[in-house]
């Protein structure tokens, strides 16, 4: 879905987050998981997972400074391409189990402080 090795997004509240200009769409894939495009060149934008309607992951490349974002967290190593390294705290095979989601929530305020 990134035509890459990787795919850096970050994690906001959904109160936190408005798109302030143009209408997204939704790409390819369609289910519970809504991840929205620029309808015009179908650049990924953000993603409103399921079951977490109080967050969005916004794509950092959208972003001003998108350099400044170090993956944290890595998900899905199971589908990982052997090269593709980061240096990411935490490593998933796929999602992390939603009781871990408090865990890595304050391990990253105590990185990020």
């Amino acid at each position: 879905m990134t035509a890459s090795a990787f795919s850096l997004s970050a994690f906001y509240p959904s109160a936190a987050f408005r798109v302030l200009q143009g209408e997204p769409v939704i790409g390819g894939l369609h289910g519970p998981t809504r991840h929205f495009f620029c309808p015009h060149c179908m650049s990924w934008l953000f993603t409103r997972p399921e079951g977490l309607d109080d967050f969005v992951n916004v794509r950092t490349t959208m972003l001003d400074d998108a350099g400044r974002f170090v993956p944290f967290i890595e998900t899905f190593t199971s589908e990982a391409l052997p090269w593709a390294k980061t240096p990411a705290i935490h490593s998933f095979e796929k999602f992390p189990p939603m009781e871990r989601y408090p865990e890595l929530v304050e391990d990253f305020a105590r990185h990020r402080a």
